[in-house]
């Protein structure tokens, strides 16, 4: 509350205390303290001063000692009830009349020796003035206060002296009530001054308390207002960071230069990189196209505010290259450009593409060749039937006759081409049966076996039991004879050709096959051959009608678009690979029957010739 020295300390306001209630109980307490100070402090010099009177006055000095002490006992007695009602609830009602009690006293033991000590001419009232002088200067009293009390300690000094003493030396008596006049009126003008520094001091407290306390509740909701933000700062940063690194697509953050400022994991994970390795490095290193006029066009196109999306290639870890979709938009972020891309890998899809593609354009090549082959094969009729009657005139020259062969055999195998591109379209008859395809892999291979020349190994590899499919033992077979033909071909000298059959489950996630696979068991059939193997520029066109690798009059490029055709009808599909140097594989899948009747009659294997046609084996397949 206050220091040793008196000094108010800064006390907090009372919540909803006004400043003139504050500045009030500052006061009330800067006078409770000084109060018991100053009443110590007289106790101790009234007995002090007994000094004086042993000297002055050796005849009272028992008689003014005994006051003395009475009135510094009174003096303790005060200020210890002063300090007891003080551990309360202070007030002015109690500490005033404690102040006039003391005067009072003070005043009055003064007095007494001044009446025994020479009356008006005594030079004691000096010591009045030390009582107003201790109570005005030290005891903070308000003016009108201090003034009661400067009035009850004049009139302590001049009414004893006016009923109890005659005045003889009234020049004297005059002086001394001049002196202490002035010295009350010195005494109150300081109170006065002093009264309105504390005054200004405690408003000066107060306010600056209010302002404390408003800049702590400042303080406080400023904190609270932090802690809020910095929580959904921190919550906004880890949603964005979780959005970032969690996110389906690549996201790569660069400069305006290319260097890698920034890469979430599913980038690391599209291009095989750790996370370290890539941050730092430059965009180009990971770029499969080295088209660096592109990648700056790009690049411009992107800090000049375009959103761009493009497709690109970019190098794996392991040097393997994939296809990458990229959409790319500049950002600014203080005062700096950047480069935010999101990379989604197509590579699986543009494979799906391609299949698509492909898939879509053999069926439509396989509707075109079955409307065409459907007339040419009327027209062919024709032709054949009118050599057949002409060869039948007996009027013919052997010229003639020769011509006429010709033009009968020409016909002909215009119609095996026909019968060819019918199977390819899928539109020729078939029989559906029950069938097992190692049954009729094992009468095909023995068929052809004295085709194959010995230097040729047949390996046979067939899976048992095999689950039967539904098809025609016919078509299965010309399936069978193109491929062991083909790798017979493909072979010059000794080699090894090998037939597979083993029961698979296949599903749209098998990227090598077509993209409309349907999810189910399927009968695999391997056919691999040691031989030359198919460039690979050619791979993608093997199945086209008329395309083959064969020298001109070996081929007439219809054998592997007819297995297309007749496995498209199959409702299966067919696969190719051919490393280079390495042979070539032909993986044909048939749809397996959901449940094998031990009770089923499989049909006899064997091939049937055109009904219509006089048709060369080896040469139908080629």
């Amino acid at each position: 509350m206050f220091d040793f020295l008196g000094n108010s300390k800064k006390l907090p306001a009372k919540v909803g205390l006004s400043k003139n209630e504050y500045i009030y109980n500052q006061l009330l307490h800067l006078t409770y303290y000084w109060l018991s100070a100053v009443l110590l402090v007289g106790a101790f010099l009234f007995l002090l001063f007994g000094i004086v009177d042993f000297f002055v006055t050796p005849e009272n000095f028992s008689r003014f000692f005994l006051l003395r002490v009475s009135c510094s006992t009174i003096l303790i007695i005060l200020s210890v009830l002063n300090w007891a009602l003080g551990k309360n609830t202070l007030s002015v009602l109690r500490i005033y009349p404690i102040i006039i009690a003391a005067i009072l006293v003070s005043a009055a033991t003064i007095e007494i020796m001044i009446l025994n000590l020479d009356g008006h001419k005594s030079f004691y009232y000096a010591g009045l003035s030390l009582i107003v002088i201790s109570a005005l200067a030290f005891i903070p009293l308000n003016l009108t206060f201090s003034t009661i009390c400067v009035g009850l300690v004049h009139l302590m000094y001049i009414v004893p002296i006016f009923i109890f003493d005659t005045i003889t030396a009234l020049p004297v008596f005059i002086s001394n009530n001049f002196f202490l006049i002035a010295t009350f009126a010195i005494a109150l003008l300081w109170r006065g001054s002093v009264q309105k520094t504390l005054i200004k001091t405690f408003t000066l407290q107060f306010e600056l308390q209010k302002d404390k306390e408003t800049l702590q509740l400042y303080s406080g909701n400023l904190e609270h207002l932090i802690k809020e933000r910095t929580k959904e700062l921190n919550k906004s940063e880890q949603m964005l960071r979780s959005l970032f690194e969690q996110a389906n697509d690549g996201i790569i953050i660069t400069d305006s230069k290319g260097t890698i400022i920034n890469i979430n994991r599913k980038a690391c994970e599209i291009h095989g990189f750790p996370k370290e390795a890539l941050i730092g490095a430059n965009i180009r290193l990971i770029e499969a196209e080295q088209d660096h006029k592109l990648f700056k066009q790009r690049y411009q196109r992107i800090l000049n505010g375009e959103s761009f999306i493009f497709e690109t290639r970019h190098l794996k870890k392991d040097g393997s290259a994939i296809s990458v979709e990229v959409s790319s938009k500049a950002i600014e972020i203080d005062g700096k450009t950047y480069i935010q891309s999101l990379h989604r890998n197509i590579t699986d899809k543009k494979k799906m593409q391609k299949q698509l593609l492909h898939s879509q354009k053999m069926d439509s090549i396989g509707q075109l060749a079955g409307g065409i082959s459907h007339d040419f094969k009327n027209i062919l009729t024709s032709i054949i039937s009118m050599a057949e009657v002409t060869l039948r005139m007996d009027n013919l020259n052997e010229f003639a006759t020769s011509n006429i062969k010709m033009i009968e055999q020409a016909g002909r195998r215009g119609t095996q081409i026909v019968s060819q591109l019918l199977s390819f379209a899928r539109r020729g008859v078939s029989d559906a049966l029950p069938l097992n395809c190692n049954n009729v892999i094992e009468s095909t291979c023995d068929m052809l076996s004295r085709l194959v020349p010995k230097e040729i190994s047949l390996i046979r590899q067939l899976q048992e039991p095999l689950p039967a499919i539904e098809g025609d033992v016919t078509q299965i077979e010309q399936v069978l004879m193109n491929m062991i033909l083909n790798a017979r071909d493909s072979m010059q000298g000794e080699g090894k050709l090998k037939i597979k059959t083993e029961t698979v489950y296949l599903n749209k996630n098998n990227l090598d096959i077509a993209t409309e696979v349907k999810p189910d068991d399927y009968v695999l059939i391997t056919v691999s051959d040691t031989g030359c193997g198919i460039p690979q520029e050619n791979l993608s066109r093997i199945f086209d009608p008329f395309f083959t690798t064969k020298v001109e009059g070996k081929g007439t490029g219809l054998g592997l678009a007819m297995v297309y055709g007749i496995i498209k009808e199959h409702n299966g599909y067919i696969t190719v690979t051919s490393p280079p140097d390495k042979g070539t594989t032909f993986n044909i899948y048939l749809p397996a029957m959901k449940e094998r009747r031990s009770d089923q009659n499989l049909p006899e294997n064997r091939i049937e010739e055109d009904l219509d046609q006089d048709i060369d084996l080896s040469r139908l397949l080629q």
